[in-house]
């Protein structure tokens, strides 16, 4: 693992943005991995941030706890369960510098949609839910979240559309993806990434971790989210066009 302060300071911001996300800043998560990557590569970026993301789920789950959709949960885990078998059939068999191109498209698009999303009218009245939808949908997440832990946009494409209160699809957002990092771990083990590295460095953010998780339940009534997440969303088209560069290069190499 690199031990350089470009990448303590990096993955430092990361952890940090994670620990909003968790805490209520939904979506805006799907940065870290990507910003990360910049420096230490996906795979291992994404490696390093699964402990991380373990210890945040456990603080988060236990603040959210009493409010989530367990029906939206049980519809989308089969297809997740799907996904994050494809998404590692993919990392395993290709050179990192395509996940690089790969993750820094995911990423564009995200970043895309978001934009799109935050130009769209609300929809006034909930849509009923269909449980194909559902399987889609959790297959995108976990295919997403099991290469850049980005996995948001498809789980909000099933979901918000359902108009839950806000602590509720908060809840539930946190629920599926603590189930979801469980689901990785077995898989991530498998690529060679829960290293002694990898769970040391871990043990040293994991302050900043739950810091910034419960930073986020403080910040998510406080602050102007649309402001923050559309900041946030700038920042990743920027980061996915560096990956996307960064592995066109690595494959020239």
């Amino acid at each position: 693992m690199d031990a350089s302060l470009p990448f303590y300071l990096v993955a430092g911001t990361a952890v940090i943005i994670l620990g909003l996300s968790k805490g209520g800043f939904a979506g805006v998560g799907m940065i870290s991995t990507p910003l990360l990557a910049l420096v230490v590569g996906p795979v291992t970026a994404a490696g390093f941030m699964l402990p991380i993301l373990v210890i945040q789920d456990v603080v988060a789950v236990w603040m959210y706890k009493r409010t989530w959709n367990r029906r939206i949960i049980a519809t989308m885990m089969p297809g997740a369960a799907l996904g994050i078998g494809l998404a590692y059939g993919l990392a395993s068999t290709v050179p990192e510098w395509s996940v690089e191109i790969t993750l820094g498209i995911i990423s564009l698009l995200f970043a895309v949609q978001q934009l799109i999303r935050s130009m769209r009218p609300t929809i006034a009245e909930a849509l009923a839910p269909s449980s194909i939808l559902g399987t889609v949908s959790g297959l995108g997440s976990g295919f997403t979240s099991m290469i850049a832990h980005s996995g948001t946009p498809p789980f909000q494409f099933y979901v918000m559309p359902q108009k839950l209160e806000r602590d509720e699809y908060i809840g539930t957002s946190v629920v599926f993806f603590a189930s979801l990092n469980a689901m990785k771990i077995p898989a991530f083990a498998a690529l060679g990434q829960i290293t002694t590295a990898h769970l040391a460095t871990a043990v040293v953010f994991a302050p900043i971790a739950v810091a910034s998780s419960w930073l986020g339940v403080y910040l998510v009534r406080r602050v102007d989210v649309r402001k923050f997440n559309l900041t946030i969303t700038l920042i990743l088209a920027c980061v996915g066009v560096a990956l996307i560069c960064q592995g066109i290069a690595g494959s020239r190499g």
